[in-house]
């Protein structure tokens, strides 16, 4: 059975940095399409970045804050946040579906995923 636990959110102070983390059991997470989302209260769930085949993908509001990455020993995907910002904060979750969602330059819709992730609170603590 396909499982994804993100960990790692927390409060920070703007312009702080924040390491998230999504553990992937249940399949081999290598040959999927590996995507970071957020949802604010009152908003559409947004795609932030995404990972495949050790592409990376970033949405235009995060790039060069966000690095997403991967660790295919432990089975994890890794968000980090650089310099916080207050419209950063959100639940964030990890999703999960097949590479072709992400090489056919999908990776940003959450309805393209079938695989998800229960989600971590990430707050601004100003």
């Amino acid at each position: 059975q396909v499982q994804l636990v993100e960990s790692g959110g927390g409060q920070v102070q703007p312009g702080g940095s924040l390491r998230l983390s999504c553990a992937f059991s249940g399949y081999d997470f290598t040959s999927y399409c590996l995507g970071c989302f957020r949802q604010a209260p009152g908003w559409a769930r947004e795609g932030v970045a995404g990972l495949s085949d050790g592409v990376a993908y970033y949405a235009d509001s995060v790039k060069g804050r966000f690095t997403i990455s991967s660790d295919n020993v432990e089975n994890l995907l890794i968000q980090e946040i650089n310099n916080l910002k207050t419209e950063d904060t959100a639940m964030y979750y990890c999703e999960a579906d097949s590479y072709r969602v992400c090489h056919s330059g999908a990776w940003s819709l959450t309805t393209n995923y079938v695989y998800w992730g229960q989600g971590t609170q990430v707050t601004d603590s100003s």
